[in-house]
């Protein structure tokens, strides 16, 4: 009996002097974001595909929802140039962005996937463009983070991109990341 009413007080104190769960509510997050992007031109019949590296910077609003904000260039096509006067002057060679938005976090103990939707700006630039082109744009964001401590993350995403203003030039903008994020602010 005395052993049973030591367990039940243990038990009583540990449950009381439990901290509540912050998930990743008020949490910052500040990451490196090495990326694959890939770019489908109307009048090319082939993806420029290429590499890159991004920073993001992510709050944790509530236990749901994360502001996320993010940048990223990335080179498409570095050989791309202007080789005749008949190549069409639509190819870029390196494409730029900065989007800012909301996402939904699924926190589920170590392993957080999210979705969401951004909102910013992009750059193309070089290759055959006679000019720098500056877009408005759209970019649905997913992705799988890894909680290695409480402080480390790494994670795999996926960005599809929307030009407003170019769609049927520049259908398709796709990037594909790799995310190392440090942790701050429980």
């Amino acid at each position: 009996m005395r052993h049973a009413l030591a367990a039940t007080v243990a038990c009583c104190v540990i449950v009381a002097a439990t901290r509540e769960a912050a998930a990743i509510e008020r949490q910052h997050h500040l990451g490196l974001d090495p990326s694959l992007a890939m770019l489908k031109v109307g009048d090319k019949s082939s993806v420029s595909a290429g590499v890159g590296i991004g920073a993001h910077y992510t709050y944790g609003i509530n236990d749901q929802f994360n502001f996320m904000a993010e940048i990223n260039g990335a080179v498409v096509a570095a050989n791309q140039q202007q080789d005749t006067p008949e190549t069409p002057r639509t190819r870029p060679a390196e494409v730029g962005y900065a989007s800012a938005g909301v996402g939904y976090v699924i926190d589920i103990l170590r392993w957080v996937p999210y979705i969401g939707l951004l909102a910013g700006g992009y750059r193309l630039s070089g290759g055959t463009l006679e000019k720098a082109l500056l877009l408005p744009g759209l970019e649905l964001a997913v992705g799988l983070d890894y909680q290695l401590s409480r402080h480390w993350a790494v994670g795999l995403a996926g960005r599809q991109h929307l030009m407003f203003t170019e769609a049927s030039t520049y259908p398709s903008y796709t990037t594909v990341l790799l995310r190392l994020e440090y942790m701050w602010g429980f």
